[in-house]
């Protein structure tokens, strides 16, 4: 079996598929070479993060793959429903990079919160000069304890945001479209484990109404879950952060809420024009921004190759 990890692999999942005797090829390939690469080089297993698009085209032309493995959770870069049509496996890692991106909702609260972002930007600039405006201008700040957590969605990235916002004293509330209730657990370093039942909300209007800091772990959607109807839901001075997709936000009715102060503060991970994000965006001041890099840590990408391989291995078996 060759696998091509066209957006590369951790060292644990290739150790692993190495021991299995499989052959990995790390080369990247351009998209609009893709597709002779992998029938010139035999590759029975085509592995992308969100980089590579694997539509129907290159399905279509490619009657040698066998797996395709998305290293993640969101699969909107690949036509699964046709590849599964075709009989190739379709793969993915929905829980390897949970807990990454469920901490940098947390690093983006705690920085919107303590005004970090700004405070960052503006100290190298104005630090000498201008200290004691700076202290007093960002003194404003808030704590998490005790305040409102909305998590809209409750996959692995929103289980392991509940946790952290137990852990942290806020309350919890879950929006979902069916009720769900799940238990989460709270494991701590002495082996003590605390285990919470959180059942979710529908209403999306009652779920808005007393938030102070709101995250959005949901898949893609086709229209925007938050737009000027749903500011206005809000109260005001909520903090708000999208690691989700863009598109769940609309961008443009997001900062006309900051303007009017019906929001404090939101962070974006991801944006509806990636890798461009609009230039209004990059300039407000109220916003904390990252480059699309909620689960990239090292421990995530780790886990990520590891889960890839393992479920490789099997499909092999099987295969075989």
């Amino acid at each position: 079996m060759i696998v091509l990890a066209n957006d590369g692999i951790s060292k644990a999942g290739e150790q692993l598929l190495k021991e299995a005797g499989i052959e990995i090829l790390e080369t990247k390939v351009s998209q609009e070479h893709l597709i002779n690469f992998i029938n010139e080089n035999k590759v029975d297993v085509l592995l992308v993060r969100s980089a590579t698009k694997v539509k129907r085209d290159l399905i279509d032309a490619c009657p040698g793959l066998k797996i395709i493995g998305r290293g993640g959770v969101g699969m909107d870069n690949i036509d699964v429903e046709h590849a599964i049509e075709k009989g190739i496996y379709v793969i993915n890692t929905p829980k390897a990079s949970s807990r990454s991106v469920a901490e940098m909702v947390f690093a983006h609260f705690f920085s919107l919160a303590r005004f970090l972002h700004e405070s960052n930007r503006l100290m190298p600039l104005e630090g000498e000069t201008h200290f004691k405006a700076l202290k007093k201008s960002f003194s404003s700040a808030v704590e998490l304890e005790g305040k409102t957590l909305g998590v809209i969605g409750f996959g692995g990235i929103g289980k392991e945001v509940v946790k952290i916002g137990i852990s942290l004293g806020m309350k919890v509330k879950v929006l979902t479209r069916k009720p769900k209730t799940e238990k989460v657990t709270l494991d701590f370093f002495d082996g003590q484990k605390l285990h919470f039942e959180i059942s979710s909300e529908t209403d999306m209007d009652q779920f808005l109404s007393d938030l102070d800091f709101l995250t959005i772990n949901t898949p893609k959607t086709e229209d925007y879950l938050l737009d000027t109807p749903q500011f206005e839901k809000m109260k005001d001075g909520v903090f708000i952060v999208n690691t989700a997709r863009g598109g769940v936000i609309n961008e443009v009715t997001l900062l006309d809420a900051i303007e009017s102060g019906k929001v404090a503060g939101a962070a974006l991970d991801v944006f509806e024009n990636e890798p461009s994000p609009e230039l209004a965006l990059l300039m407000n001041p109220n916003l904390s921004l990252s480059p699309h890099l909620a689960g990239n840590t090292q421990d995530a990408q780790q886990k990520i190759g590891r889960e890839l391989a393992e479920q490789i291995i099997e499909i092999k078996k099987k295969l075989q």
